[in-house]
């Protein structure tokens, strides 16, 4: 079934712009309900994906792609005079812009002198926000304000005697979680599972009192955006390998690729696996054994790209084709329509493949290449080398060169028409050339 777009000249897009229409099409209809209710009411993201049966994480880039402008409104930030597209609701290492807006006055007021006797908690409460929460955001984003004011509280003589900042317990219990995230290359979760911590505990620890390490990783993890290595970070933290179940899912199919003579389709019609992501696999994951197929050695992949769609793809299975005949061949050099037939190979065929790949063989077998680039033997080069230049720059017709330097007539006209079409051509323009000559004396 084709979908109408309403779009006049939809006959003239390509069969790839159609589906892509398509595509966005039922992509709208999906969430099309919950899109409505979005915009119509004050319901929260997930109770709308609930009740609309959508899910949270595509309803909500959805909205954020093809609804912004609404996403914005909703959230109460203007984007008069701004693209909306330009606009980040949580920008990189800043506070969130809702956030900002509803704690701007309280944290005001906890800058001001004028604010002083009262705590934290008790800002919050004047500004009508949640205590904890304020406090976790000014740890996070306005630290120094927290620390002047318990300066100033105490040089004043109302400070509390609270302990404030880092206990020295939680300190001692993260400590070990700490120094690996700082070595390593392991994530939050990753690192609080391994020394068997509080996961929100370890990543509100980090946050609050360890702000150089989490600036040191964003800073890593930036810089490991493009290009992606293999078993290194990448952008978003984590390492860049497959998933355990993606590896278990192929290792079968990865080992008859590096093992055996199969091609590909081959080798998921053996295994059961899709063609698709088997392919996809294998262009991601294990790039050195597809360059290895195309025979080019990956010293410089890291630092220059090698786009394997401009490499010839060499197949294991036509090298095993042809390697007993070419180690025969090695072993007792004799002419190559001679061994194609003792083993059954098309002469032409290997003779293409010998050139590519073992061309100091062909030497070898007396092969060589003329002007044009087509493969000649050598002794029939040099036998028929003096008719060759005789014929094309001279009017002296081909039966009187062969007679006249004892050369079979029928063997050389062969020769020139397959090797030397060239010369052909030439020998015709001077005739042609001498009768225009003649027929204006």
């Amino acid at each position: 079934m084709e979908y109408k777009f309403g779009l006049e000249d939809i006959r003239e897009l390509s069969n790839k712009e159609k589906i892509s229409l398509q595509r966005r099409y039922a992509l709208h209809c999906k969430y099309e309900e919950a899109v409505a209710m979005y915009a119509d009411t004050e319901l929260p993201l997930c109770e709308i994906a609930a009740k609309c049966d959508v899910p949270l994480g595509g309803l909500g880039k959805y909205l954020r792609r093809y609804w912004r402008e609404l996403m914005l409104r909703r959230k109460g930030i203007s984007c008069e005079g701004k693209n909306p597209e330009d606009i980040k609701v949580i920008p990189p290492g800043q506070p969130n812009i809702v956030s900002c807006a509803k704690y701007k006055e309280s944290v005001e007021a906890c800058g001001s002198l004028e604010y002083i006797d009262l705590n934290v908690s008790q800002v919050a409460r004047k500004f009508n926000v949640n205590g904890t929460a304020l406090a976790n955001y000014m740890r996070r984003h306005y630290d120094e304000i927290l620390i002047w004011r318990e300066k100033v509280r105490k040089r004043l003589g109302i400070g509390d005697n609270v302990h404030r900042g880092v206990r020295p317990e939680c300190e001692e219990q993260y400590a070990e979680a700490v120094e690996m995230y700082r070595s390593t290359e392991k994530t939050i979760p990753e690192v609080a599972e391994i020394c068997q911590v509080s996961l929100g505990g370890l990543s509100q620890h980090l946050r609050f009192y360890h702000k150089d390490v989490i600036c040191k990783r964003q800073i890593e993890r930036k810089a490991a955006k493009n290009p992606k290595v293999v078993g290194k970070m990448s952008g978003n933290g984590r390492l860049h390998c497959p998933s355990k179940k993606t590896v278990e899912k192929y290792r079968e199919a990865l080992e008859l690729y590096r093992n055996s003579n199969l091609i590909v389709k081959e080798i998921v019609h053996k295994t059961g696996v899709p063609l698709e992501g088997f392919r996809s696999y294998l262009r991601i994951w294990h790039r050195d054994l597809m360059l290895e197929r195309r025979e080019v050695k990956d010293e410089k992949s890291n630092e220059e790209y090698i786009d394997l769609t401009k490499k010839k793809r060499y197949l294991k299975s036509t090298a095993a084709k042809y390697e007993t005949a070419i180690s025969s061949l090695k072993n007792n050099v004799r002419p190559i329509s001679q061994i194609a037939v003792e083993y059954g190979l098309n002469s032409e065929a290997f003779r293409v493949y010998l050139w590519e790949h073992e061309p100091d063989l062909m030497a070898q077998c007396g092969m060589v290449r003329n002007k044009d680039g087509k493969c000649v033997s050598k002794q029939a080069s040099e036998k028929y080398a003096e008719a060759v230049r005789l014929y094309e720059t001279t009017t002296e017709n081909l039966k009187s060169i062969a007679q006249r330097l004892g050369i079979v007539y029928n063997s050389l006209g062969g020769y020139i028409r397959r090797n030397y079409p060239d010369a052909k051509q030439k020998h015709e323009e001077l005739l042609r050339e001498e009768m225009k000559t003649n027929a204006e004396d």
